[in-house]
């Protein structure tokens, strides 16, 4: 982090201490709390359902705060995730200085700080979602030689009771103003909210989402961030969700991060970017070309695309937004800027020109190295709200190193590509060719169940937490489902109902 990275820096913390987050030790904790009055200290995780979990701490003296600080608290396993026994379910939940903030949401100044998972032989959880993203980091590392980063769009709805004033087109809400669009001032307020607590926001905006249904108005939002390490990534996505959450719930609104609503309307995704980086340059271009280094971590992704829903997308109404002719992908195949494919390379930065220069003449051009490579990315465009973030990004970054483990990597890639509109009739018998996502929760555990190992190789999923993976999505049933109610409104609600606080 450098000078400008800690100059009025949103995290009160970061901006008092002036150092970067990694940087923070236990005496730095301490010397905060003494500054600044905190009386009152969280310990946040997630989950097995994939929401943040909490545990307060009241402080009575700084004993009582060096000993939660060395010695973190024991908590019972059994009632957070589903794969641990309640006879060996003692954890320990130790806070990760670097993580801390202030809690917006209360009254009295309250230090937050997000845990890592121990068990009572005081080693690192291995089933713990957040210990399984930092071994697949690791060793996607040790691999490449390269480090993993990853960002999230963060799509929502809104919902609130409607009224008759500037009415938006229905499903043209897409980077809507006031007044048309409602929600832009609680969408900025939770980003101000993301910010102080840490979060790398690059920006938000209304999305396309726009309806009207029972006498309310649904309208979707998205918070993008910026792509960091991904353990950092999937901290500020799991915090985002929770300050959303709670911001609404404040304000009387409602939000859901569901991926289908109802038919006919936009579902909300979870698009994940990522992009390899090695001593601070970006690894996935030559000389503003996508290179080798990119194909193969795409080929990955190709290879591993019907298990990666297994992570992705855990609930039956995720295949309501997977379905054919939508933005939302089905085919397993990769393309430039085509938001259909499953993998979109945006490649605008790496043209050549220097558009800024072009739109303001009086300002010099400035070298490609400077201003474009840093920003390109390759996104997966089938995740949604239902993903465990940490177990997602972890299997992201699996599929990745897989394609540099692939020997017919780039062979992969090339069959995978497709140029243009995917719907165009001439690569019909391409598509043909291709495999397809599944279209159920059961459909995805079978091709977990069937690539299982490649997520097991080096330790970094356990066999316990695979096994729950599937044994959940299975327990839908829900094989034929989506053909079952696919034009069947009350039933597609009900359904949603059912999973509307997913993640």
């Amino acid at each position: 982090m450098n000078d400008n990275q800690l100059i009025m820096n949103a995290n009160v913390v970061i901006d008092k201490l002036q150092m970067a987050p990694e940087d923070i030790t236990r005496e730095d904790i301490l010397h905060f709390v003494r500054k600044n009055s905190i009386r009152r200290v969280n310990f946040m995780y997630p989950g097995g359902d994939g929401k943040i979990k909490t545990l307060n701490f009241v402080l009575s003296d700084l004993d009582h705060l060096q000993s939660i600080l060395t010695c973190g608290e024991r908590v019972d396993g059994s009632s957070l995730f589903s794969f641990i026994e309640a006879a060996s379910s003692d954890l320990y939940v130790i806070p990760r200085y670097s993580t801390a903030f202030l809690d917006p949401f209360s009254e009295e100044p309250t230090l937050c700080m997000l845990c890592s998972f121990f068990n009572r032989n005081g080693q690192p959880l291995e089933s713990s979602p957040e210990h399984t993203l930092r071994k697949a980091v690791e060793t996607f590392r040790t691999a490449t030689g390269m480090d993993f980063e990853a960002m999230g769009e963060l799509e929502y709805y809104v919902i609130r009771q409607a009224d008759d004033n500037y009415k938006a087109r229905d499903q043209h809400g897409y980077h809507e103003s006031a007044p048309y669009a409602k929600m832009g001032a609680f969408r900025q307020k939770c980003m101000d909210y993301i910010a102080k607590a840490g979060g790398h926001i690059k920006y938000g905006h209304s999305e396309v989402g726009n309806f009207e249904l029972g006498g309310l108005l649904y309208e979707q939002n998205e918070i993008e961030f910026l792509p960091i390490p991904a353990m950092q990534a999937a901290d500020e996505l799991l915090i985002a969700k929770w300050v959303i959450r709670n911001l609404a719930w404040q304000e009387g609104l409602n939000v859901t991060f569901a991926p289908k609503i109802t038919t006919g309307k936009a579902g909300s995704g979870l698009h994940i970017h990522m992009r390899l980086m090695k001593n601070g340059k970006n690894m996935l271009l030559n000389h503003g070309k996508l290179n080798d280094n990119a194909r193969r971590a795409i080929a990955g992704c190709m290879e591993l695309a019907p298990s990666l829903t297994a992570f992705g997308n855990k609930i039956p109404t995720s295949y309501f937004r997977l379905v054919p002719h939508q933005e939302a992908p089905t085919n397993i195949c990769w393309g430039m800027s085509n938001r259909s494919a499953l993998v979109r390379v945006p490649l605008g930065w790496t043209s050549g020109v220097d558009m800024s220069h072009v739109t303001n003449p009086l300002e010099q051009e400035v070298p490609y190295e400077e201003r474009g490579s840093a920003k390109q990315t390759f996104e997966i465009r089938s995740g949604d709200g239902s993903a465990d973030v940490y177990q997602y990004i972890a299997a992201l970054c699996v599929a990745c190193r897989h394609g540099f483990e692939m020997p017919n990597a780039l062979e992969i890639a090339d069959k995978t590509f497709i140029d243009g509109d995917i719907n165009d009739p001439a690569h019909a018998a391409r598509l043909a060719q291709l495999d397809h996502l599944p279209d159920s929760c059961c459909a995805s555990a079978e091709r977990l169940q069937q690539q299982r190992a490649i997520y097991e190789q080096h330790h970094i999923f356990s066999p316990n937490m695979i096994d729950g993976i599937i044994e959940e999505l299975r327990s839908y049933k829900d094989q034929t489902l989506r053909d079952d109610i696919a034009n069947d409104d009350t039933r597609i609600l009900k359904l949603v109902e059912q999973f509307f606080h997913c993640g």
